[in-house]
């Protein structure tokens, strides 16, 4: 594994891509943005594109090259949706310092249509 400050990056990979599944799956340890397109669908698109954001596994080293399960572009309600995690400090007004610790970072999903991207 590759080292950088003495952390085991395949560690601290496995800790974000934990913790960014966590939020995508189940809404906790973070915080859930939608967009006006994405707010504005009929209800039933709606629901149908947070089940898919929810359930995505389809995670390859050619979408998710980190390994950290950040980021997508799927289909959902006949829509091209993307999903994308961001890690802020705890006051959302700088990047987090370490993305593998729950601590120090609040995770943003911002769940959006492809036309908004």
């Amino acid at each position: 594994p590759a080292i950088s400050r003495g952390i085991d990056m395949t560690d601290q990979t496995g800790r974000i891509r934990a913790l960014n599944d966590e939020l995508r799956r189940t809404g906790t340890g973070g915080r859930i943005m939608l967009t006006a397109g994405i707010a504005g669908l009929p209800p039933a698109a709606l629901a149908a594109v947070l089940l898919a954001v929810q359930v995505f596994d389809a995670f390859t080293p050619d979408n998710d090259p980190l390994g950290e399960h950040d980021f997508a572009l799927l289909e959902a309600a006949r829509e091209r949706v993307i999903f994308k995690i961001d890690y802020y400090d705890p006051t959302l007004s700088l990047h987090s310092d370490d993305a593998s610790d729950a601590s120090v970072t609040e995770r943003v999903l911002t769940i959006m249509l492809a036309s908004e991207y």
